[in-house]
């Protein structure tokens, strides 16, 4: 009698120690197994009507669907495209709050003092894509070609304009470099987005708008001329244009971005947001706006991702010096 009522005892002992644990992992194992049980906001640092935008809004659609929630996408334009970084310091790392993390991140934060680290503050999920950036004048420009720009911009010191994406964001940097390079010095005017700045060029207030393909729609219909393209290679969808480097300026950019969260999100949460995100770059809607853009799938998981932005982050350090850009203590 005894005996058996130990062994009872010990083994209620036993049964409520394995509870007790339980109750303690619950609160998280159940967080994220309800996870997404709202709609997530997913943050696009550049304008509405843009091309990063229209992306953007695709991912959130077809990443949404996959996850059987709403993605909502919101716009947080500026400071060349660092503001979806800096939210996610402040945001709650519940996977309801993420952004789009574009090459800027990892640059920026060497030319001046930011509101975030890339490398503490934030959780990345997923490389998913990249920009094909060029530079384009109207139709109407007497530029027809980069020869003609530096030639111009040699008998014209300082006058030859261009707008951007922003300071310090990829279209004005390889602008800086290549300029460097070809010996001449242009005149930079930033602006928030490709929307703005294709504006400014369509309404003869600058001489050419370095940015991603938002000008596509332009070049294809006539209204614009694209120069150069800055990737390693041509551009599948305007073969006849040449690279920067073949045309010998030694100057690339290919500029593949994802979406990150902030620091300290449960592994949990951020596999399956990647899972879905992955998951997206199989649709064949989120792909044809890929390709209207000229975008090609650049994929990397969380791990990858991760590693990636370390490296970047260091590399960027290298470029911003050799340009002597960097933020002055």
């Amino acid at each position: 009698m005894t005996n058996s009522r130990f062994h009872f005892t010990r083994r209620d002992f036993l049964k409520a120690t394995a509870a007790a644990g339980a109750a303690i992992a619950a609160p998280g194992l159940a967080q994220a197994q309800a996870y997404p049980s709202r709609p997530i906001r997913l943050l696009c640092p550049w304008p509405a009507g843009g091309s990063t935008d229209v992306v953007m809004r695709a991912f959130a659609e077809s990443a949404g669907k996959a996850l059987g929630t709403q993605m909502i996408v919101e716009n947080r334009p500026g400071a060349g495209g660092i503001l979806g970084a800096v939210e996610m310091v402040k945001a709650k790392p519940d996977g309801y709050t993420i952004t789009q993390t574009p090459l800027g991140v990892f640059r920026v934060p060497h030319m001046q003092k930011v509101q975030f680290d890339p490398l503490k503050d934030l959780s990345y999920i997923a490389c998913l894509t990249g920009y094909t950036f060029g530079l384009v004048v109207r139709a109407d420009s007497p530029i027809k070609s980069m020869k003609d720009l530096v030639e111009y911009a040699k008998a014209n010191p300082d006058t030859f304009t261009y707008g951007s994406t922003g300071t310090g964001t990829t279209p004005h940097l390889v602008m800086e470099q290549f300029a460097k390079r070809a010996g001449i010095k242009l005149q930079h005017i930033p602006y928030k987005g490709n929307a703005d700045g294709m504006q400014a060029l369509l309404g003869n207030h600058v001489m050419a708008h370095s940015d991603a393909t938002g000008w596509g729609p332009f070049v294809d219909a006539g209204r614009c001329r694209l120069l150069a393209v800055y990737g390693s290679k041509r551009a599948k969808r305007w073969p006849d244009v040449p690279t920067l480097l073949e045309l010998g300026y030694q100057t690339v950019s290919d500029s593949p971005f994802g979406v990150a969260g902030p620091a300290g999100m449960d592994p949990a949460i951020v596999k399956k947001l990647h899972d879905a995100f992955k998951k997206s770059l199989e649709d064949p809607a989120l792909l044809s706006v890929l390709e209207k853009y000229d975008q090609s799938v650049i994929y990397l998981d969380s791990a990858a991702y991760t590693k990636f932005a370390r490296e970047t982050f260091e590399a960027e350090r290298e470029t911003i010096h050799s340009l002597g850009l960097q933020a002055k203590s």
